[in-house]
């Protein structure tokens, strides 16, 4: 069976009319005769989208009961039992209630459509998996129900449905979207024209890139290569030199003249790996492409041209920046020049020749020259070539006597060979010659002297030469190519360290710069940083010995920029060693700015939690500290009253609730004072042996009597705790765990042993704390669900958690079987006292609260 179709309609916010939309075109296919159902929509009690919903078939609901309460799903046995053409599905990233067919409706779709039924659905753009994170940080909500981007993209269409952030504002607050009594907070949060606008800019994006892979798809299905210029692409040919940044910036200005242009910048590896740009000056220029918007690639290619045009064509360019060529003029003997080769083949794609500051200096880009050998290998060399064919000389003279020439001839080429493997190719050359000479001395008739007697021996010996000096040429660059190559894997290695630390986020520059002490063997390395008021040097870290205090007191040095130098002590490194020691400089730079980053992030939350906290009990002061206060003034004003004759029931009835205000200001500062000192890090347990039920039953004292059944076994090992902190952490927990259980239905407290560790768990049978929610009712100033105001500022299990943690314990909430919430409160048994009486826990419901 042909799979279905899948159409989505895709929105920036909740109210632009995509569920509209989506019934609009299930009409516009039913006047087409086409079999539409709707298997799920849901209207939110809009009126414009109820009335659409008229003259469409519906597929029953599913009804799921869940925790007591019964919910409505789509039927997807029903839907696949009618086989309907085309089915509307509403909301893609709906969490399905628990029970379903599927845990999500983005899977009852895939189901439809496997069918071969076409589906209509749509979703918001907050909703997409991949975006969770941007989202959060625009609009401060976590969105907790997602889609996989893959199922959208995967779609066959994808309607963008857009509205303006005033024109949604407006239908905001005309009730249009939500109820009026909700509108207010809405327009106040969510839907601020900023996080309107941000999310409208996610949509058209997320849009614009799925249109452009349509486009690019379309090319290659039907082989199409000339450019097409929907919107301009601007590539940049980087070869690491200076003049790079110029080539950027004239490109960014370039870009700035069209909307949705982009900025592709591009270095050209060769294959061999043997030539190439500045390391330094490319990461530089990254970094400036990254800040332009643009993007940075590396390809590898032989030929720089053809390699250039073709990635420019692969990504449908519509402009390639090149600069003016650094050659000289006599090197354009050698060739016409990369900008000229590009302009010449380049099609379709407009080429600007960039001139710049540096265009006919010539190039100085390093490249990979042969190694050089060390001076015991050179001296052996020498050694070889000069002293190894007089010695040969002698042996063949005196011990072998009357040997053919051809034989002598080989010898000595021999002695040229090791020569050049030894010391290099001038060490070869000069044992080539000398051996030539005494061939013609000793060996070649007449002997003794430097005359040849018949002219085959002269070719022989020109043979000689020749085959000598070719060979110790070839030997010597084999040997210098097989050290370059050790070379160049040792910086591979080193570099892909570099590049691994950068993706694994690893944040110690002291690891890193002792990487760099004993890749190079240095004695010590510092990071310098400049101060920008006095000039001055100070050490940003160091590792090995005393760090030097200046640049120029250091044996190498390395500037990272205009403030920041890398030096090291120990040894002078030859030039070739910079290169990599570049790379280690800039990533020590990244790790130091990263770092810094870090601690300012740190400290900015610390402050917005502060100020969150303080606005929080501003509130708590303003009303919840007011209440009781406003209600002990009214009680003793009455009874001061001299025009009123109280009776003795009235006077303690006005008493009782000037006590029961005293207490609740004691109870609600006791919080505050107690939440201050978690904040501020005062909190110093004083640590002792103590059995539970010492505690426990002192905790009970403000909820009612009959309200909490104990089970604390007496085999029960002591535990290592604060006796105060405990008895106020498991009063905050008791009192909320009453506070939300049902009439009549008592709280249990039961403890038992796990390990090394002491279970104290508190069971209510209240209406429990989704999973999603569970960290929240733990934050300072969080009441769960619509908690009224005068019930606390929401401060107790907030100050029973950070209690419980200062101890060296911990507190978490678990769902009560059967309904309710568990909250478990889990403290380290004495030392020794492990080996108590073991109880198990019994089958409790688990928890619910706050």
């Amino acid at each position: 069976m042909a799979r279905g179709k899948l159409r989505i309609y895709l929105g920036a916010a909740p109210g632009v009319g995509k569920t509209y939309a989506m019934l609009s075109e299930a009409h516009r296919r039913a006047e087409r005769s086409t079999d539409v159902v709707v298997g799920y929509v849901e209207h939110h009690h809009r009126p414009r989208t109820e009335v659409m919903t008229a003259g469409l078939e519906e597929v029953r609901r599913k009804e799921i009961e869940y925790r007591g309460t019964a919910f409505t799903e789509m039927d997807v046995a029903a839907v696949l039992e009618r086989a309907p053409e085309v089915v509307l599905v509403d909301e893609l990233a709906h969490t399905n209630v628990p029970g379903s067919r599927n845990a999500k409706r983005w899977q009852d779709v895939e189901e439809l459509l496997r069918a071969g039924i076409d589906v209509v659905s749509n979703v918001n753009i907050q909703h997409l998996e991949s975006l969770g994170d941007v989202v959060e940080s625009i609009t401060g909500v976590r969105q907790r129900e997602t889609v996989p981007d893959e199922v959208v993209r995967r779609a066959d269409q994808i309607e963008l449905v857009d509205m303006s952030p005033q024109a949604l504002r407006r239908r905001m607050a005309h009730g249009n979207i939500y109820a009026p009594d909700r509108v207010d907070a809405a327009l106040s949060n969510y839907f601020r024209p900023g996080n309107l606008t941000a999310l409208r800019e996610l949509a058209l994006l997320w849009t614009a890139d799925r249109v452009d892979e349509y486009l690019q798809q379309y090319r290659a299905d039907h082989r199409i290569s000339a450019a097409w210029q929907a919107r301009e692409r601007i590539v940049v040919g980087l070869t690491g030199g200076p003049e790079g940044r110029t080539l950027l910036r004239r490109a960014a200005r370039m870009a700035a003249k069209g909307s949705g242009s982009e900025i592709l910048a591009v270095h050209i590896v060769r294959s061999d790996g043997l030539a190439s740009g500045s390391a330094k000056e490319l990461a530089v220029q990254r970094t400036l492409v990254e800040d332009l918007g643009g993007s940075f690639h590396h390809v590898i290619g032989d030929d720089v041209p053809d390699a250039l045009l073709d990635f420019a064509r692969g990504v449908d360019a519509t402009q390639i920046v090149l600069g003016t060529s650094r050659r000289k003029t006599w090197q354009y003997v050698l060739g016409p020049g990369v900008g000229s080769t590009v302009a010449r083949e380049s099609g379709d794609i407009d080429v600007h020749i960039v001139t710049h500051e540096h265009a006919a200096k010539g190039r100085g880009l390093p490249t990979a020259r042969g190694a050089k050998l060390g001076r015991s290998r050179i001296v052996a060399g020498w050694l070889t070539g000069v002293a190894g064919p007089v010695a040969l000389a002698v042996l063949l003279t005196n011990w072998h006597p009357g040997m053919s020439q051809g034989t002598e001839m080989l010898v000595f080429l021999t002695m040229t060979v090791a020569a050049a493997l030894v010391g290099g190719l001038l060490p070869a050359l000069a044992a080539a010659l000398l051996g030539s000479l005494l061939l013609n001395y000793y060996f070649t008739p007449p002997t003794h002297s430097f005359t040849v007697a018949q002219p085959e021996n002269i070719i022989a010996i020109a043979i000689f030469i020749v085959v000598g000096a070719a060979v110790s040429s070839v030997v010597d660059l084999a040997a210098r190519r097989t050290q370059q190559a050790a070379r160049l894997r040792a910086e591979a290695e080193i570099l892909s360290y570099l590049a691994g630390s950068v993706l694994r986020g690893e944040s110690s520059l002291e690891a890193l710069l002792e990487r760099v002490r004993e890749t190079f063997g240095m004695d010590a390395v510092v990071l310098l940083e400049r101060d920008s008021e006095h000039a001055a040097w100070h050490c940003a870290q160091s590792v090995g010995g005393p760090p030097c205090v200046r640049p120029e007191d250091a044996d190498v040095e390395v500037p990272v920029n205009d403030r920041l130098t890398l030096a090291l002590t120990g040894r002078v490194l030859p030039a070739s060693d910079r290169r990599v020691l570049s790379a280690f400089a800039a990533q020590a730079a990244v790790v130091l700015d990263r770092k810094r980053l870090a601690d300012e992030a740190a400290q900015a939350r610390e402050l917005a939690e502060g100020n969150r906290i303080r606005t929080a009990l501003l509130a708590a002061v303003s009303h919840d500290l007011r209440t009781p206060l406003a209600g002990i003034k009214a009680s003793v004003s009455s009874l001061r009253s001299a025009d009123v004759a109280w009776s003795p029931q009235d006077e303690a009835e006005l008493l009782a609730g000037i006590e029961d205000g005293a207490d609740r200001l004691d109870h609600l500062v006791g919080n505050l004072l107690d939440m201050s000192r978690l904040q501020t890090g005062t909190v110093s347990p004083l640590i002792r042996e103590l059995d539970l039920d010492e505690v426990v039953p002192m905790a009970l004292g403000g909820v009612p009597e009959q309200s909490v059944a104990l089970d604390i076994p007496e085999t029960l090992p002591m535990v290592a705790v604060d006796p105060g902190l405990l008895e106020r952490s498991v009063a905050n927990i008791v009192e909320n765990a009453v506070k939300y259980s049902p009439e009549g239905q008592k709280v249990l407290v039961a403890a038992s042993v796990l390990g090394d560790r002491v279970e104290l768990r508190v069971v209510d049978r209240g209406p429990g704390v989704p999973e999603s929610a569970r960290d929240h009712i733990f934050e300072p100033f969080q009441r769960y669900g619509d908690a009224p105001r005068g019930n606390g500022v929401g401060l107790g299990l907030a100050v029973a958690r950070g209690f419980a943690e200062a101890m060296g314990g911990t507190l978490v909430a678990e769902d009560t079987p059967g309904g309710g919430l568990t909250m478990v409160l889990n403290l380290p048994a004495a030392p020794g006292g492990a080996g108590g009486g073991r109880t198990t826990a019994p089958d409790l419901p688990a928890t619910a609260v706050t």
